[in-house]
């Protein structure tokens, strides 16, 4: 019994209901043009021009279904009056007929709840009160109640009242029904909205790899240049001096990764995104010997065929084994190998492992990212990656990237 009254109980029955109201008002300002043929034809019977009526009515509601700027409105509206989780529309606009058909059955149960609710609302108001002499008599299974004043008008009334309710419920809960369907996401759009969101995922998953290759590498140089600083300060200003630099330096490169990624994050448009490619090498290696670190880069090939999403990828690729290098290495050179091929891109860190000597730069906390984002980074590219050790004493990292015929994306 409680479950029976409680869709009459709630807001958004009514809420839905007036929906549907709109839909059958907002066709009104078309009745006129859809009677004009009825002045073409003035002698045909009225049954004809009737069902004439009807049809152009039908066609000029349907034809306004079939705007784009429609289904937005429709959607929206949706959204707020029948409480139905609606996506909006994709930009293809694809299977534009079910708007059409919708506005129809949302004109039609419009009308049909308009009419059905308003006649019994009137009889509920009236037939108790014994307004405009109002008589009523209900037949029900032979049964038969007359409604000529004292209790059986009440009676009546009041069950013309719930009626009234429960035409509401049934129109809301038909649009509800049908909004889904005609108005929701078709297969193709469910496919595309599909394939939105996994280029949105891919560029988050890009866009935390940036980040966490370019803030890992910032901080553990501006910790060992911090460190060096400190050691160095009376007895060498100058090298002092040129530790801060190369602190200011990294940390302003930082920040502008850093603001480009929350800009996207925040889906807002960055005024320029940041490429760091193997053009910005040399910069890096700079900056790793303010450190203290020694590099003996080994570079070779043609670079300029490497451009594009290839050469960001390869500099972020050395910049993570060089980091890992200084955050795990145990002192000592660090060989740094690029090697630009007509077919390939190869890459290469090695470093000392063992116990961290003096010059080292002993132990800093690490996320446990670094390596599978660099497997994920190779993988995307269809390249080859090789880490593990090198004999006792050295850690190897290797990386072999395909050059693709056209290497300028």
């Amino acid at each position: 019994m409680i479950w029976g009254i409680r869709p009459l109980l709630r807001g958004s029955t009514y809420t839905g209901m007036f929906f549907a109201y709109c839909g059958a008002l907002a066709s009104v300002p078309l009745l006129p043009f859809a009677m004009l043929p009825t002045l073409v034809w003035p002698d045909a019977p009225y049954g004809m021009q009737a069902l004439l009526t009807l049809l152009v009515w039908a066609v000029l509601i349907g034809t306004v279904g079939l705007a784009r700027t429609t289904r937005r409105a429709l959607i929206a509206c949706a959204r707020r009056l029948l409480g139905v989780p609606l996506p909006d529309p994709a930009a293809s606009g694809g299977d534009r007929w079910r708007t059409p058909l919708w506005l129809l059955l949302h004109v039609t149960l419009g009308w049909t709840g308009a009419l059905t609710s308003g006649v019994l609302l009137l009889m509920g108001v009236t037939l108790p009160s014994g307004w405009l002499g109002a008589e009523a008599e209900l037949s029900l299974f032979g049964w038969s109640l007359r409604a000529d004043g004292g209790w059986q008008s009440w009676a009546l009334g009041l069950c013309c009242l719930l009626l009234a309710a429960v035409a509401c419920v049934v129109v809301t809960g038909a649009l509800c029904r049908l909004a889904p369907r005609l108005l929701g996401p078709s297969s193709a759009e469910r496919l595309a909205l599909a394939a939105e969101r996994e280029r949105a995922l891919a560029e988050r998953n890009r866009l935390a790899h940036e980040l966490h290759d370019s803030i890992g590498h910032t901080l553990t140089a501006t910790t060992i240049q911090a460190a060096v600083a400190s050691e160095v300060l009376t007895a060498d200003p100058a090298t002092a001096r040129a530790a801060l630099r190369s602190i200011e330096e990294s940390s302003r490169a930082a920040l502008e990764d850093l603001d480009y990624v929350l800009g996207v994050l925040r889906d807002q448009r960055a005024e320029t995104a940041p490429t760091r490619t193997l053009a910005d090498l040399p910069e890096l290696i700079d900056r790793l010997r303010h450190t203290g670190a020694t590099v003996e880069p080994e570079l070779s090939g043609d670079w300029a065929q490497v451009q594009g999403t290839l050469s960001r990828a390869a500099y972020r690729i050395l910049q993570e084994g060089l980091t890992n290098a200084l955050r795990h290495g145990a002192g000592g050179p660090i060989e740094l190998r690029v090697e630009a091929t007509p077919d390939s891109l190869e890459l290469g860190v090695v470093n000392r492992t063992g116990p961290p000597t003096s010059a080292g730069p002993g132990t800093f906390p690490t996320s446990g990212h670094g390596m599978p984002g660099l497997a994920e980074r190779v993988r995307l590219l269809h390249g080859e990656i090789e880490a593990g050790p090198q004999g006792t004493r050295h850690w190897r990292l290797a990386v072999r990237l395909p050059v693709p015929a056209s290497a300028s994306v």
